[in-house]
């Protein structure tokens, strides 16, 4: 007999279904920011912050690649790490 516990509510994740999509959801949030990478870090994006303008004493260029690297890090490991 399966007591109250973890084991019940995995079977009954498992039987519902719940935990395949939730990775399923995972899954398509991760592509997400993979292509939402692809397009910050092409051509026309980059050609927008490659026009001279400095911040704080840094090429915008440079500003924008470590900030949306940074965002895009955050980003997954707040999916990757998500309890829900």
């Amino acid at each position: 007999m399966i007591q109250h516990g973890v084991g019940l509510r995995l079977i009954q994740a498992l039987v519902g279904g719940d935990i395949v999509i939730r990775s399923r959801l995972k899954a398509q949030r991760l592509a997400f920011l993979f292509l939402m990478g692809c397009f910050f870090f092409n051509y026309p994006l980059l050609s927008v912050f490659n026009q001279g303008v400095d911040f704080f004493g840094l090429p915008s260029l440079y500003v924008w690649l470590m900030a949306s690297w940074l965002a895009l890090i955050v980003q997954m490991a707040w999916v990757v790490e998500r309890g829900d």
